[in-house]
């Protein structure tokens, strides 16, 4: 509801407006999405649905095929005019240019608006206006972009027009997950606009101004967990920057650099999608062909890496509890998610695709730009590359940033009484050790699938002779 620029123009130019969501069947089908993504969806939606009654109107719904549905509705209720926020990727462009064609040929209007984020790729380009492939020059045009601009943050609209028309009282009630093929679970992140406000109020407290440090611990509430609301449109990110920044005035603990470290993960995420919809080809490949090593080759060794990766079983502590947190609740911390993916593509040595599409099906905050563009990052193959052979140290990490290992414990309980300076490498325990501790390695706990080592040598090699 709020800074919502679509509805704030309909309520302004319209008699009545009719508020509709169409769940899109074919995308429901592809289960490209997972439990968590559809669960926190609808949730986001009932309190959509309440924030509207509570004005007195009703969200209407509809299931199918999303431009039949929108172009049904419109000659159901004699529409106008449609309004929409625009979307960015390749799939959902097609889709808004087919509604529009069709609505253009029964001579009904559209209005489409920018609210996914600040700005769109078009407003931030080059000094000759080519799309920008390099972050840090593209976070410069997008600072100054926004003093020039001082873009700003709608309220609710003081006074929504309810519709006069007889709607279906049958679709007032909005499905559950498994009436469109999901398990029901909670959300993990609380959906809806009104937590979204909570959260954004109790990260600005306090967890913004020790962000840079904390933002890398997995077991200290540092983050702001933000990103399904970014996702969903529960929260704008243009009230979220604004109020990052009403920080920088306040008396108390404040601290510049943290504030803006926070608010440069936000233009990292315009960033992204600014690359999605300039170069739309990240979509089915690399955005650049890097001579980078080949992944291991499909068959039964690939196949059983890739498992104990997606199971959390790979004998790596660290990794094995990114990936449980993820499947146990949709999400996973930030500097996990980096350590995981360094794991599969240069320990493992299997294509980042594959991951990519695992995070899409299970993450909470399944964002096709942010999670292209970081996957590739890591694999070497996008547009602000990890450098060089970089390649994640699961041990070190987990020392560095997880010391204690409560992290770990949190989601390996196998791992529970183990003490902090064996945790991060049970393997290494003595058998002594291991009935001490109640942990037999290779029984109740894997042993390491890879040596990292080892791994780590040959993928360097093989990098050596990819550039020969």
């Amino acid at each position: 509801m709020h800074d919502q620029p679509a509805l704030a123009a309909a309520c302004a130019e319209c008699e009545e407006i009719v508020p509709l969501f169409v769940f899109d069947e074919p995308l429901l089908q592809s289960h490209e999405f997972g439990p968590a993504c559809v669960n926190f969806m609808i949730g986001s939606l009932e309190q959509l649905s309440s924030s509207l009654a509570g004005l007195g109107i009703q969200l209407q719904w509809r299931r199918g095929e999303p431009v039949e549905e929108v172009v049904r509705a419109v000659r159901d209720w004699r529409a106008d005019i449609v309004y929409w926020s625009r979307d960015y990727e390749p799939r959902a462009n097609v889709r808004d240019r087919q509604v529009q064609q069709e609505l253009m040929r029964m001579g009904v209007s559209t209005r489409t608006f920018k609210d996914q984020v600040v700005f769109e790729a078009e407003e931030v380009r080059g000094v000759s206006g080519e799309p920008m492939q390099r972050y840090s020059a593209y976070r410069t045009r997008w600072w100054a972009k926004w003093q020039a601009t001082k873009p700003v943050a709608l309220p609710v609209p003081k006074a929504i027009k309810s519709t006069r028309l007889v709607l279906s009282p049958s679709i007032s009630t909005l499905p559950l997950a498994h009436d469109l093929g999901y398990e029901v679970l909670a959300p993990w992140v609380e959906p809806g606009e009104h937590h979204a406000l909570q959260r954004l109020q109790s990260f600005l407290n306090g967890p913004i101004h020790r962000y840079s440090d904390g933002r890398n611990l997995p077991a200290v509430d540092g983050s702001s967990k933000l990103s399904p609301h970014f996702r969903f449109g529960t929260l704008s990110p243009r009230m979220a920057i604004h109020a990052a920044l009403r920080t920088l005035a306040e008396k108390g603990r404040v601290s510049r650099v943290d504030v803006l470290t926070w608010v440069d993960e936000l233009i990292w995420r315009e960033f992204f999608h600014q690359v999605l919809m300039a170069f739309p080809h990240v979509i089915d490949g690399p955005f650049r062909n890097a001579a980078v090593p080949p992944s291991r080759r499909p068959g039964l060794e690939r196949d059983r890496l890739f498992q104990a990766w997606c199971t959390g079983q790979t004998g790596y502590p660290i990794v094995d509890a990114g990936m449980r947190q993820l499947n146990q609740t949709g999400w996973m911390h930030n500097r996990v998610r980096m350590v995981v993916a360094s794991f599969l593509i240069k320990d493992l040595r299997i294509d980042w695709q594959s991951g990519e599409q695992y995070f899409m099906r299970h993450l909470l905050d399944a964002d096709v730009a942010a999670n292209n563009g970081n996957w590739q990052w890591c694999a070497g193959t996008g547009t602000d590359a990890m450098r060089g052979y970089r390649i994640f140290n699961p041990a070190l990490q987990s020392k560095k940033f997880d010391p204690d290992g409560t992290y770990i414990r949190l989601y390996v309980p196998e791992l529970a009484k183990v003490l902090a300076n064996r945790i991060h490498e049970p393997h290494l325990m003595s058998p002594d050790e291991q009935d001490r501790y109640g942990c037999q390695i290779g029984v109740s706990y894997p042993a390491p699938v890879v040596d990292h080592r080892q791994a780590r040598q040959e993928y360097l090699d093989l990098g050596k002779q990819v550039k020969q």
